[in-house]
Order: C-alpha cells, then structure tokens, then sequence
C-alpha cells in the first residue's frame, strides 16, 4: 500500500551530503536527538528523520482494513528518499530500522552510501523469536541471538498484563519507565529529560495506539527478513552497540562478523537509547564514517 502520508523534516544545506535517520519498530523520529543531529549538520550533512506509519505525525491506518507487513514499512524509507530527492544517502539506524538498512543495503545498494546501525540485530537472525521466547519463558535454541536482560524481560511480562493507563499523566508515567528500563544502567538516568521527551511523544502522536500495528505487520508476514544475505552487503558498515544494551545484547558484533569489512564500535554506558552523554561521540563516529 502506498497511500500513506509520511512526516518527514531534513536539516542543514540541501547541497551538503545526505543522511537518513530511520528509528526502531514503533517509534517517532524525534527519538533521534536535536543535539545530536546538530553535531551532524555542522560536520557538513544534510539530516532527514521521519515517522514511520503509525506513529507520531504520520498517517495512522485501520489495520484490520488495511492490513501491511514490513515489506511497506521498508518501502516507506525509498519513498522518504524519493520525497527528498535523494537517489542514494547514508542510513543510520537504531534497533529495528537497522534491520530495514541491512535489508535495503542487500536489495538496492545503490541507494545506500554507507550503512551505519545502532543496538539492531542482524538481518534474518531470528531476535523477534528470541525474543517472544523470553518473554514467555522458553528454552532457546543452540545458537540463537543473546536474550534480552532478565529486567527487560520482566518489565515487558508485567507490562503484557497490567490494565491500561488510565490518562495522559498515567501514560507518560508507564512511558518514562519503559525509557527507564531502555536507557540501561550505564549512565545516570535524566527523569526530567526523559518526561519532556515523553510528552512531546505522546502529545505528537495522531493515535498513540496505532503503534501496535507494526506488531500485527511483522505477524502478518513473520518471514520478511531473508535469511543469509549479509556477506552482500556491499555498502561501508559501522555497527555500534552500548556497553550496557538491554534489549540486543551482543547483537551487534555477530551483524559485524556476517558483514564484509563492517566496523564494530561499543560506547561505553549506552543502552537503549542515545542519551545527551554520548551525542559528541556518537556524532563524530557518524561524521567520520559518512566523509569522502
């Protein structure tokens, strides 16, 4: 399906080189950082972040009428790039955008300069199973992907069957935890930063439920990764994880290990998220891989 609205903004000179920014299964793209992409535009880039569908300003749709899978949530990045011009950009990408960069950089490697994903799992390695099978207590199979962390796992088992919150205050509340919880144990934790965060998610947000659909998507057609195609990967590839990662733990180097030639980088404290603490050093990584 294509007849879906997709908010998108860009950053610093259109003549600069292009970086797009995709964020994780169900979330906004001002989950990438303002600061953070300040350092970018002023190392020279041109920045573009966007909404995936349903969420944040981007078209929510009926799921049950219009169903999709994560073939159209992937198809959204090319038409973020048609919609900007942009014939082939750098990607970098956090948790399951890196999937889509890993997917897009096998299928159209023309359009990827350079790929750089952030706490993803490799492309085909199965961390959707890994992870129903920690949250319903099962055995994983010999080598299977690193589970998440058991305070992972029990938030996300106490969260399946707690009654929904009753108002916005009681939301944001449940959703300062969840970042809580992401945000890892590495670095001290900014309540405050991460209540206006919040907010602003939930207050930009057409339906802040509709975000369960790319659930419903990935079920829909659970065999969308292609299984054994990274050593196609063509495109120059740096593949950061945090020292204190939650939910992918050790993902990471196995995408470098598959990856020809990719760059394996942990910045010490990161879970998660992409905290204020390693923006420069997260920026300067990204500025260094994207130059020439």
């Amino acid at each position: 399906m294509h007849d879906v609205n997709i908010w998108s903004e860009e950053f610093g000179a259109e003549t600069d080189t292009p970086i797009l920014l995709i964020m994780g299964s169900m979330s906004q793209g001002v989950l990438w950082p303002d600061e953070f992409i300040d350092r970018l535009v002023a190392g020279g880039r041109r920045v573009i972040r966007y909404d995936h569908r349903d969420t944040g300003r981007s078209d929510t749709v009926d799921f049950t009428a219009t169903p999709y899978t994560w073939d159209d949530i992937k198809n959204d990045v090319y038409r973020v790039m048609d919609a900007h011009g942009l014939d082939s950009a750098h990607l970098v990408c956090h948790s399951a955008g890196g999937t889509l960069g890993q997917f897009i950089a096998v299928e159209r490697p023309e359009r990827v300069s350079s790929l750089a994903v952030i706490g993803s799992s490799p492309l085909g390695g199965g961390e959707g199973a890994v992870l129903m099978r920690a949250l319903l207590g099962e055995a994983q199979p010999e080598g299977s992907l690193p589970e998440p962390s058991p305070e992972f796992v029990a938030f996300f088992r106490a969260l399946m069957t707690a009654a929904p919150p009753a108002d916005r205050s009681a939301q944001i509340d449940g959703m300062v935890e969840e970042q809580r919880l992401l945000h890892g144990t590495g670095l001290p934790f900014d309540e405050d930063a991460a209540r206006k965060l919040q907010e602003l998610i939930h207050d930009r947000a057409r339906d802040l439920t509709a975000v369960a659909n790319h659930r419903m998507a990935a079920a829909a057609k659970p065999d969308f990764e292609p299984v054994g195609v990274l050593n196609q990967v063509k495109a120059r590839t740096l593949v950061i994880e945090g020292s204190h990662e939650p939910v992918k733990p050790g993902h990471s180097a196995v995408i470098a290990e598959q990856i020809p030639g990719a760059r394996l980088m942990i910045l010490q404290g990161m879970g998660h998220t992409l905290p204020s603490e390693v923006h420069e050093e997260l920026a300067a990584a990204i500025l260094e891989h994207t130059a020439g």
